[in-house]
């Protein structure tokens, strides 16, 4: 077991991969917006004390492997990740709460599952889920309406 972190009477090493999507699943995930979103997902694991191992960004959703100390529980971890990031993502685009009603930009839920001894493996599934996510895109057919504007 890697016991490199430690609180007063405990080791501990809690893995978590989490995967949440954007409130109606829009694909908002693009250039810019994908970096800086990003930015802001790092800058509040980093003041939650949470550490982020991997993460990736796909068109409507994001995944995350990220270790968080036992005192946290994740669903305190998730609101303060997805209320914080959505005062701040309409802090910097105020545009987008017309499209999401009520500064609510996340989905209401979360997967979360716990890692174990699987983290490498996890990993390597996250850093190729953009990959994936874009060679079963192309097998699917374009659902747009062409009447509409």
């Amino acid at each position: 077991m890697n016991d490199k972190y430690s609180l007063s009477h405990s080791k501990w090493n809690c893995k978590y991969h989490i995967v949440f999507a954007p409130k109606y699943r829009r694909k908002v995930f693009y250039g810019e917006k994908r970096y800086e979103i990003g930015q802001i997902l790092r800058q509040l694991c980093n003041w939650y004390r949470a550490n982020l191992l991997e993460a990736e960004a796909c068109p409507d959703h994001i995944h995350m492997l990220v270790e968080i100390p036992p005192k946290n529980a994740v669903s305190s971890f998730m609101g303060y990740l997805k209320g914080k990031s959505s005062i701040m993502i309409y802090n910097k685009w105020g545009n987008m709460k017309y499209k999401y009603r009520n500064r609510s930009f996340w989905c209401r839920g979360y997967y979360v599952d716990t890692a174990g001894k699987n983290t490498a493996a996890i990993a390597d599934y996250i850093r190729k889920q953009l990959e994936d996510d874009r060679i079963a895109g192309q097998l699917t057919l374009d659902n747009t309406n062409p009447y509409s504007e």
